[in-house]
């Protein structure tokens, strides 16, 4: 009987293993459909819609080149005065966007005549784009370098991202049937305007530098949208136009690689040396903050310029001189904040080693503009006390005060005092002298008008007091 019960339960084991792993293979199925439908993007798409969209607004002529040049010239002025608003309105009603969704569409479609069509396109939007902000930072009386402006000379490998997941983004909100303004929104994440027209006042200038690293930015924009576009018009599997030999075909993705690697490498250095300059510029802060502080002696203004053979810190300061023995003696200490490759220098008054700071015009400038900051500081703390003196004189002697109420009005039955803080949410807040009066209620009220405005008058007068509150209770 025992042997029967141990071959039914041998029997037993088996199904029940396989219908545990059938158990867990259909949970796995269902989590995996669930997950499948949620980021589907195949759902929805509009094939006819979004290829005739897109192919309408490949051609630069006519309407959209007046858009483009105006556009230009918003981000060109946003740019010269720093307006951060302007250059995003200009992104909004940029055109540009076009021949760039066209160039990945028509490479992931096969289809050679629009792709030529767009890389017309595109080059006529360039060509545009540059000889307007040329014309612009030409004839401008502006020409000071803004930090806008110098935000689009160092493109790095995250601008790249930015690109591919604003392609990703634009391509597949445009397959939708149900259109929505994603397109705008790609338009200013990828920031396609402002390169252009940062390249044009580098020709305008004769900055090579800034042009060559505004108009690579806008390169690697361009680039990595139309690849995004292309990943995604292939993965949508839109129908090719033309039908290409396979080993022709492995050829190009083989080609569109290698030119997406040579693109992309110079930004990751680019990348990796705003990394390290960043660490640089923290290590050699809190170098700062720590070490030099010394009685007598003040932080003017502090230079941190990071190099890969040798960076410098240069100090610049004001009071007691620091001794040349104290500075070996930092630039010993560097080596503890791990910055071995690196040379302080302490610039003050009168010094023959590092030069004469009285003689260094753009020291004094910065001297005049912090001196005038503490004049400023000062000033205010000067108003804020006089305040407070105007605050504690508002003490009255109400002793002596109450006796010369009581006899001068006779109707008078209370009278209180005290200082009432008053603000109107804008200014400063005021104090204010506040009495509170009760009059004899037989009194009628024109009486009791007339003698309240005489006593105000009287207690004005009294007290040397502008302003001041008579309630009655």
């Amino acid at each position: 009987m025992a042997e029967e019960q141990g071959k039914e339960q041998e029997e037993k084991a088996p199904e029940s293993e396989n219908r545990q792993g059938t158990e867990v293979n259909q949970a796995f199925t269902t989590i995996r459909n669930f997950i499948s439908t949620i980021l589907s993007i195949r759902e929805g798409t509009d094939i006819d819609g979004t290829i005739a969209g897109i192919k309408r607004d490949i051609d630069f002529k006519g309407p959209n080149v007046w858009i483009l040049i105006c556009s230009i010239f918003i981000a060109s002025i946003g740019l010269n005065v720093n307006s951060t608003a302007a250059i995003i309105g200009a992104m909004l009603i940029s055109p540009l966007m076009g021949p760039i969704l066209g160039i990945g569409l028509s490479v992931g479609t096969n289809d050679w005549q629009t792709l030529v069509r767009s890389l017309k396109s595109f080059g006529v939007a360039v060509g545009v784009s540059l000889l307007t902000s040329f014309i612009y930072f030409s004839v401008t009386p502006l020409v000071d370098v803004q930090s806008e402006l110098l935000a689009r000379t160092t493109p790095t490998f995250l601008d790249a991202l930015i690109a591919i997941f604003g392609g990703f983004a634009g391509i597949i909100a445009g397959s939708r049937k149900e259109k929505s303004n994603v397109i705008p929104g790609v338009a200013i994440a990828t920031a396609l305007m402002p390169p252009l027209c940062t390249a044009g006042f580098g020709l305008a200038t004769g900055n090579i530098k800034f042009v060559l690293g505004a108009f690579y930015l806008f390169f690697l924009n361009s680039l990595f949208i139309s690849i995004s576009t292309l990943v995604v018009v292939r993965y949508l599997r839109f129908p090719l136009r033309d039908f290409v030999d396979p080993i022709k075909e492995k050829k190009a993705r083989s080609y569109i690689i290698l030119f997406t690697v040579i693109i992309l490498v110079p930004s990751g250095f680019i990348f990796f040396n705003v990394i390290q300059e960043s660490i640089f510029a923290r290590k050699a802060n809190q170098f700062i903050t720590e070490n030099i502080q010394f009685e007598g002696t003040e932080i003017f203004s502090q230079k941190i310029e990071y190099n890969d053979t040798l960076s410098k810190i240069d100090l610049f300061v004001m009071g007691e001189p620091i001794p040349l023995e104290i500075e070996e003696d930092l630039n010993r200490r560097l080596a503890n904040y791990d910055l071995k490759k690196t040379v302080l220098r302490i610039h003050q008054a009168n010094d023959p080693e590092h030069g004469n700071l009285m003689g260094n015009s753009a020291f004094m400038e910065q001297l005049y503009i912090k001196t005038e900051e503490q004049l400023r500081d000062k000033d205010q703390e000067i108003q804020d006390l006089k305040r407070e003196i105007s605050n504690l004189k508002l003490s009255v002697p109400f002793d002596s005060l109450k006796k010369e109420v009581g006899i001068n009005y006779d109707n008078l039955e209370r009278i209180s005092y005290a200082n009432a803080f008053e603000s109107d949410f804008k200014k400063p807040t005021d104090t204010i002298p506040l009495f509170l009066v009760r009059w004899d209620e037989k009194l009628s009220k024109a009486k009791r008008k007339r003698e309240e405005e005489k006593l105000e008058a009287w207690l004005k007068v009294r007290l040397n007091l502008d302003t001041l509150k008579i309630i009655n209770y």
